[in-house]
């Protein structure tokens, strides 16, 4: 999606390298519409430059800061040292992510969608994501949940959640934990298989996958997939904390550890 707009002072773009002059760079604006900036010279890498095709050439897509606007002169000035290479290589990666996220709206509308349908949509996406992405990323990992706010009708925001979930790549992280139940009634054993079926839970959030496994008396793994590592590590604390509750409240014990027991290896 290119924007019709301008960017603003301290904005980090990217382009590509128009023209290479004596005194300078010219670089049409991938992200926006009909927008060229200039690079100094003495912006365009640190020290004496004698030769500006030394650190660019012509076609290169280059990062750059944005330094000074000027909409009535039709004017951007632009410094492309001011960008240090971790800055660079997020940028060009959120600029990646972004043509990916064209291409995804393509797909939920098709390629002929209207240039007006396509900034409407966007921009009720905009309005509670920091970019087209994220709205895929996150619909795609909590469903129609993650739109429910966006002021799209039901078919616009089923057309999404179906190209993410074909689409996007979901990051996983997976993390583990073991709880020790034991339960000395006559019927322990019946009693320690309701802890666990506690411990799975009812009402797991669809983006978290909850697994528990037994490992050797009384120790029981609890594996956990989720989008990050906060909601896997709250999604393992709290099944670990249903075992214990249930287990403790028919006369049992429970103990919950990151590691397995030393003597189990």
């Amino acid at each position: 999606m290119k924007y019709s707009g301008w960017p603003e002072s301290g904005d980090l773009v990217v382009g590509e390298v128009d023209e290479i002059t004596d005194f300078g760079v010219f670089v049409d604006l991938d992200e926006y519409e009909d927008k060229r900036g200039l690079c100094h010279i003495s912006e365009v890498a640190s020290g004496w430059i004698k030769n500006v095709r030394d650190h660019v050439r012509e076609g290169q897509t280059v990062v750059a800061k944005v330094l000074e606007v000027d909409e009535g002169s039709q004017q951007i000035d632009l410094s492309i040292k001011d960008v240090n290479e971790h800055q660079r290589k997020e940028k060009i990666q959120d600029w990646k992510n972004e043509q990916k996220a064209d291409n995804w709206m393509e797909i939920a509308f098709g390629d002929d969608v209207t240039d007006e349908r396509y900034g409407a949509i966007a921009n009720a996406l905009l309005v509670d994501f920091e970019s087209l992405y994220d709205a895929f990323e996150s619909a795609a990992i909590h469903g129609a949940d993650a739109l429910e706010d966006v002021d799209l009708d039901d078919e616009e925001i089923e057309a999404i959640v179906e190209t993410a979930r074909q689409n996007v790549s979901v990051p996983y992280v997976n993390v583990t934990g073991y709880v020790d139940l034991r339960c000395p009634t006559g019927d322990g054993v019946d009693r320690i298989k309701e802890a666990l079926q506690a411990a799975e839970g009812e009402d797991v959030p669809e983006e978290i996958d909850l697994e528990v496994t037994y490992v050797g008396a009384p120790e029981y793994r609890i594996r956990v997939q989720a989008p990050d590592y906060k909601t896997a590590e709250d999604a393992l604390e709290a099944a670990a904390d249903r075992a214990s509750d249930s287990i403790i409240a028919d006369g049992g014990t429970a103990e919950y550890h990151r590691e397995r027991r030393e003597d189990e290896e």
